[in-house]
């Protein structure tokens, strides 16, 4: 079965988030745990993490259908020492939040080198960062997201998400969350059946579809291998509906949460209708 949402609001506390998925009819959702363009938050109280099970359980989300995205500032491959140790701490701190509300999963952007180190390095560091993090937290799976490749971002070929991976010392608690706009970005493109079963082939080659753990469904407004991360509405961009189709359809995208993070939030319940539709 599909799982496809939408990263729905916490405003008020993250115990609305799974209130404002239901209302859009989503069978997954995202959220953040914090205020992602803050470094500080406030601790989660017994009545946000009470209330943030209980809402999943009264609209039958399971934890794995569900995909809390990290903060923005988060730099893992940061260049500079303490500037490096900001981004882990918050890092971490943000796993330890999504294991009090019992979540299984977190994503978030690799980071950049700055251009002040080599890519080999920088790759290093991100995963140096990834075990500093596991082996103080409990069961939480930590979850690369490729980007579009933007100046000096990481994670935008999917050799370098493997080589983040390899490197990674508890295999079972990494894996990756492929956003379709970055994906296009970076050159990768689905737009036809040809081109779909080539790069889903590639990324199971090189990454593997056992490490798979999510995606973001988001079309593009620029050009394949723009290198530029311009997310469109489903259907309104350079991808089209056709490259969602195939992945709705597709069996190797079942019970993963399936996540829009399309520009116009007002037609959330409609691209979501489309797309359980298009999964039947």
């Amino acid at each position: 079965m599909k799982r496809i949402g939408a990263h729905v609001s916490a405003t008020g506390g993250v115990e609305n988030a799974p209130l404002n998925a239901a209302e859009i009819n989503a069978t997954a959702f995202a959220l953040f745990t914090k205020n992602q363009r803050r470094w500080q938050a406030k601790p989660l109280t017994k009545k946000n993490i009470q209330g943030f099970k209980e809402n999943c359980q009264k609209h039958n989300y399971q934890m794995r259908h569900i995909l809390p995205h990290s903060s923005y500032l988060i730099n893992l491959a940061h260049p500079e020492k303490d500037k490096l140790q900001k981004s882990r701490n918050a890092f971490l701190s943000e796993l330890k939040r999504c294991e009090q509300l019992g979540l299984q999963k977190l994503n978030f952007h690799p980071g950049s080198s700055l251009g002040k180190k080599s890519e080999t390095e920088s790759l290093k560091t991100v995963a140096e960062s990834i075990n500093w993090a596991l082996a103080q937290t409990e069961f939480i799976t930590a979850v690369i997201e490729n980007t579009a490749g933007q100046g000096n971002t990481l994670g935008y070929s999917f050799q370098q998400l493997a080589e983040i991976i390899e490197q990674v010392k508890n295999k079972e608690r990494v894996g990756v969350c492929i956003d379709t706009c970055h994906m296009f970005a970076a050159g990768y493109d689905i737009s036809s059946r040809k081109a779909f079963e080539k790069t889903f082939q590639k990324f199971d080659e090189i990454v593997g579809f056992s490490y798979l753990q999510g995606m973001h469904l988001n079309d593009i407004k620029t050009e394949l291998a723009s290198k530029k991360d311009r997310h469109a509405s489903l259907g309104q961009g350079n991808i089209g509906w056709d490259g969602f189709k195939f992945i709705v359809q597709d069996t190797r995208f079942d019970e993963i949460p399936l996540i829009l993070e399309t520009p116009q939030p007002e037609i959330w319940p409609q691209e979501i209708e489309q797309l359980k539709k298009l999964s039947k």
